[in-house]
């Protein structure tokens, strides 16, 4: 669906200062959303908030339906009377500008878990009663996250697949008898859902009355060791004796890998998935739309043609395209959920039919600066071949920052980018594409937080093709100005893309 002009800010929580290692959903959380306000943005879009597993990708979470419980505030859980400042006294001196997840890890769930001691030994009625009503409304999803969680710490982090045969395969009986044996441990991987979506909810709520929408984001595919394949195996391209990935995920040779990207997760059994009219998809979407305005959904053409690569193959080259039913599906959740508020990431190797699909239900698409100097005037990242229902970026969280990006283009990219802008102006190239996104036709405009402060390369978020050193950029406190604020400000007024009521 088309959306008004307007702009924002693409900042994953993470990314927040904080004492604790890692952002949260505390009070830096708050301020940022008061940063928007001042600035006349009105949208903040995330990342992932699903909790992350070997790698800490937000694109490669133990569940597609659950919180990540590190983004949890222990300040508010002190709010709470959960924790109290004494639980604090051995923190170690965190590194401020980066997420070490090694030390973070450990102390997060450390406080965590006396959180929920304190939960269950003194928590009044009303919080009682609080979490009794979490758990009957997310048990669709909760009670098979919270099991799978528990049973993976027992069985000491190993894969779901590689569990013994009565647990991978659900057994019944099985599963009744560790239901009881790690009843305590069920109950901590609940209590720290409900603490993440209480948080969030109060979050989103403030950001909401401030004019400031959500922009969520669903990775298409879900982490084979997941609890979603775990509990449902029939819907995903497994080996049934073993459980192995049969068809693996990925993209055939592109922009990023010269090899393409060979993901590992499974591909659908979308047959298996249209016979149940896509019930965990729609409830999927459900899930989401319980805490953001809007869902960008990463990797839109799988949903019209997918990259599949068979088990044993060690890059992405050797794989073929196979048709999804993205139609019939969309077609089915418009029918369940009404028109639905979807942003396409269109990028990548995009035919005539993947654009067919987006431009029948209205779903704006992605244009992306940097990617629009290296060719022709045909280009379609280039702002003047734009359509108004799209969404610009000067980039994503995929690419370099538009300081390093510009440092490293090659000569072409940048004549061409010179050319058109008529030079690198006193305010830097990042303010200089920042303004090219904001001037552009596309009715919303998001810039990464690192071009608005003009951070080179080293504060990137990720590295595609790359496991480790990604996703742990962090700002430091008092960056963000009331200079800064105006600059935006000014310039985002002067674009039309302020809110009506200023």
């Amino acid at each position: 669906m088309p959306f008004p002009r307007s702009s924002g800010i693409l900042l994953h929580p993470s990314c927040f200062p904080s004492r604790f290692g890692i952002g949260d959903l505390g009070l830096e959380a708050y301020r940022f959303i008061d940063f928007l306000k001042e600035s006349y943005q009105q949208y903040w879009q995330v990342l992932p908030l699903g909790p992350t597993g070997y790698g800490s990708s937000p694109y490669m979470c133990y569940s597609a339906m659950a919180g990540n419980h590190l983004l949890i505030s222990p300040d508010k859980l002190v709010n709470e009377g959960l924790l109290c400042e004494a639980d604090f006294a051995d923190l170690p001196q965190f590194t401020a500008d980066k997420v070490d997840f090694a030390q973070v890890i450990p102390q997060k769930i450390n406080l965590l878990q006396r959180a929920c001691d304190n939960f269950q030994r003194s928590a009044n009625s009303h919080q009682r009663a609080a979490f009794d009503q979490f758990c009957q409304s997310k048990g669709y999803w909760l009670n098979n996250y919270a099991l799978f969680m528990s049973i993976k710490d027992a069985q000491d982090g190993e894969g779901w697949y590689n569990w013994p045969l009565e647990l991978a395969k659900r057994e019944p009986e099985a599963i009744s008898r560790i239901e009881q044996d790690l009843a305590e441990q069920i109950f901590y991987y609940k209590f720290i859902q409900y603490e993440f979506f209480r948080q969030w909810s109060e979050l989103k709520e403030y950001a909401n009355e401030r004019g400031i929408g959500i922009i969520g984001d669903i990775p298409i595919y879900v982490a084979h060791d997941s609890a979603d394949v775990w509990a449902n195996p029939e819907f995903f391209a497994l080996d049934t004796k073993t459980g192995a990935v049969d068809l693996m995920a990925g993209v055939p040779p592109d922009y990023f890998s010269a090899t393409g990207q060979l993901w590992g997760n499974p591909v659908y059994n979308w047959e298996e998935l249209e016979k149940q009219d896509f019930a965990w998809w729609v409830q999927r979407f459900e899930a989401i739309l319980d805490y953001v305005d809007i869902i960008r959904i990463d990797h839109f053409r799988g949903f019209e043609a997918y990259w599949a690569v068979p088990q044993g193959e060690e890059t992405a080259i050797n794989g073929e395209w196979i048709k999804a039913p993205g139609k019939e599906f969309f077609a089915l959740v418009k029918q369940r959920l009404g028109k639905l508020p979807i942003l396409a990431e269109d990028l990548g190797i995009i035919t005539s039919e993947v654009e067919a699909l987006r431009d029948e239900f209205e779903f704006p698409g992605m244009k992306v600066l940097q990617f629009a100097f290296g060719s022709d005037p045909g280009n379609p990242f280039l702002p003047f071949n734009y359509p108004r229902n799209a969404v610009v970026y000067t980039g994503t969280h995929d690419n370099d920052t538009t300081v390093g990006w510009f440092h490293t283009a090659n000569d072409y990219e940048k004549q061409n980018l010179l050319l058109y802008l008529g030079g690198v102006s006193s305010d830097g190239i990042n303010w200089d594409l920042i303004r090219l996104a904001l001037i552009s036709v596309a009715n919303q405009a998001i810039i990464p937080l690192q071009d608005i402060l003009g951070l080179g390369t080293e504060s990137r978020m990720n590295y595609p093709g790359t496991t480790e050193g990604n996703w742990e950029w962090r700002y430091e406190e008092g960056v963000l100005s009331q200079e800064l604020s105006n600059r935006l400000k000014t310039i985002t007024q002067l674009c039309g893309r302020s809110p009506k009521t200023s």
